[in-house]
């Protein structure tokens, strides 16, 4: 729900402007922008507040890429490595709790977003549920038997190259 402005009036976040910056970069290293224009284009790409002020710093580059898909960190299709990366990294939270999704984030998430995506999910739901084991003074510890039936729950969604939210969960890391 956009309360009822047009796309365009909408703030834009870092998240959306980092897809735009990167092009602006393969831009530069393709020769298709000069220097002055580069950081004229970069300074207008840092400093946008809506959406409407990013998009004409895309708008003649070509081949043009989907702004649309740019802002909504929509990239291509996840390869079946990347899905079973994605998979890796919730089922690593049963062993080692926190730990797996964390060196999963670190090494593969560089590689792809959608690893990336999946490992921080993961590895937020591993840390939320260690926080409740230390705030309850081991009672919480419990709630790790029901963590293995969701972790492989978000495991098989991962697989299918779909994203996954663990509900109730402390989103620490980004």
């Amino acid at each position: 729900m956009n309360g009822g402005y047009a796309a365009a009036e909408l703030r834009v976040s870092d998240a959306e402007r980092e897809p735009v910056i990167e092009r602006l970069q393969e831009a530069y290293a393709e020769g298709r922008l000069d220097e002055a224009e580069f950081d004229m284009r970069m300074h207008l790409a840092m400093t946008a507040k809506t959406r409407g002020d990013l998009a004409p710093v895309l708008q003649d580059l070509a081949p043009a890429p989907n702004l649309d898909a740019a802002l909504k960190g929509t990239g291509p299709a996840p390869t079946g490595e990347d899905r079973m990366l994605a998979a890796v990294s919730h089922a690593l939270g049963v062993p080692t709790l926190f730990v797996g999704p964390l060196v999963m984030m670190l090494l593969s998430g560089k590689r792809s977003e959608y690893v990336r995506r999946h490992a921080a999910e993961a590895l937020n739901f591993q840390l939320t549920l260690l926080l409740i084991t230390i705030v309850t003074f081991g009672l919480g510890s419990i709630v790790y038997a029901i963590s293995w039936a969701v972790a492989a729950v978000a495991a098989v969604v991962g697989l299918t190259g779909q994203q996954f939210r663990y509900p109730w969960i402390l989103r620490l890391v980004k």
